[in-house]
């Protein structure tokens, strides 16, 4: 069965974010401070008049970082109860801010392990539909990702919008309007644990190979393949952040692979 030809717009790398207003500053504050336990669920925050004169803002500034917090899941703040931190369960972890609050410091096992798991359950499966439907175009995009990752390496932020593109591309060859919108939060996660890695110590293997080896299966129109290439790549790369968040001295380069 032929896939509907009609171009879609290109896919997009994730553009880096514009400095943030007052009451985005404290959200992500805040936000940096729930999700790393500073405060745990079921705590009450100060109230609007003590925090703000604490961050030295305007009472209308706090508001709307709790509304920004509230709208993530994070809290709960209602009339004469207060501001209370939320149970983890009712977190928005796919939110992009979320995300990237978590890794300001480092994630704790359990939530770089359920990521990695997530990004284990959706990739391969889309790889192995965009080895059915891609175009042209997409293969044209996804090798000049590739040639760009190649130029410019995951150490810049030049090659890490091009892994993103790489990415991006693969969702949209899909054509499945649900596995698109995750594209961006898989994109965020592959770029923020990217910059977690590199953040933290420089990346000893190159992760370009594994990137070929989906490209080709897809290019081949080879379903099972890609499916399988997709899953190594995410193996390596979970061993790589592993291995930037253990004490320096435990961490071990990995075996070369014959």
């Amino acid at each position: 069965m032929k896939h509907a030809t009609r171009s879609s717009p290109q896919p997009r790398a994730i553009p880096a974010k514009s400095p943030l207003r007052i009451h985005g500053t404290i959200a992500r504050k805040l936000g940096v401070a729930i999700v790393s336990g500073k405060y745990q669920p079921g705590d009450i925050l100060e109230g609007e008049i003590e925090s703000s004169e604490q961050l030295a803002v305007s009472r209308t500034a706090y508001r709307e970082a709790v509304r920004i917090l509230a709208a993530k899941g994070l809290i709960d703040a209602r009339p004469k109860v207060g501001t209370r931190v939320n149970p983890r369960s009712q977190w928005n972890f796919l939110d992009t801010d979320v995300l990237e609050w978590i890794f300001d410091k480092d994630p704790e096992p359990q939530v770089l392990n359920a990521l990695f798991e997530l990004r284990d359950l959706v990739e391969p499966a889309a790889a192995a539909l965009a080895a059915g439907r891609r175009t042209p175009r997409h293969l044209a995009t996804m090798r000049q990702a590739l040639d760009s990752m190649r130029e410019h390496t995951l150490a810049t932020q030049a090659g890490q919008d091009a892994d993103q593109l790489f990415h991006a591309t693969l969702f949209e060859a899909t054509h499945n309007p649900f596995l698109i919108s995750l594209a961006t939060t898989v994109g965020a996660a592959i770029h923020i644990t990217t910059e977690f890695k590199q953040r933290n110590e420089p990346l000893r293997r190159n992760p370009l190979p594994d990137h070929e080896r989906v490209y080709t299966a897809i290019e081949s129109k080879a379903p099972g393949r890609a499916r399988t290439a997709m899953h190594g790549l995410i193996r390596l790369a979970r061993i790589d952040t592993t291995l930037v968040t253990r004490p320096r001295g435990s961490r071990r380069t990995p075996k070369a692979r014959s």
